[in-house]
């Protein structure tokens, strides 16, 4: 999908990843409303923040007065003990295995994301700004992969 405001691509559907470090609220919101986007899902397991304004309440209601759903899917967020390895020795290579071992006894959660894509403009919400050291981004790929119809996944 291009910023026009359509759901789907000569191709299938777009679905769209963000990432809200180093973002503030507005800017964030911003953003989404630049690509058309009319629901967030947010894939972090705990939706909490020390960011001003990117907790869960204050954040869905920031979006709702933008017309924007919220919906969080805690199962698409990468598991307590997955990411505190990570921390521990950054190796980003274990915890894209383990996240997506974890994930593929999920498929009934990522159906339900897919299933959003036939209806609006839909984005993944997680905290990394890069998208290539965050879990969205296996998510998104499951969602692509999913029912073997084709998604863009552009992540901005």
């Amino acid at each position: 999908m291009q910023k026009d405001g359509s759901t789907s691509s000569p191709q299938g559907y777009v679905l769209y990843t963000i990432g809200y470090e180093g973002r503030g609220v507005e800017e964030f919101v911003d953003r989404l409303k630049e690509f058309g986007v009319t629901r967030l899902i947010d894939v972090r397991e705990i939706p909490l923040s020390r960011k001003k304004g990117f907790s869960k309440t204050a954040l869905g209601q920031r979006l709702k007065d933008e017309s924007i759903e919220y919906v969080h899917y805690k199962a698409l967020g990468s598991p307590s003990e997955i990411r505190h390895k990570l921390r521990a020795d950054w190796d980003y290579d274990y915890f894209f295995k383990a996240f997506s071992d974890y994930l593929a006894g999920k498929m009934d959660v990522i159906e339900q994301v897919y299933n959003h894509l036939s209806d609006g403009v839909n984005c993944l919400m997680c905290f990394e700004y890069n998208h290539e050291q965050c879990h969205r981004s296996c998510v998104a790929t499951r969602v692509k992969e999913y029912n073997g119809s084709y998604v863009s996944v552009e992540h901005i």
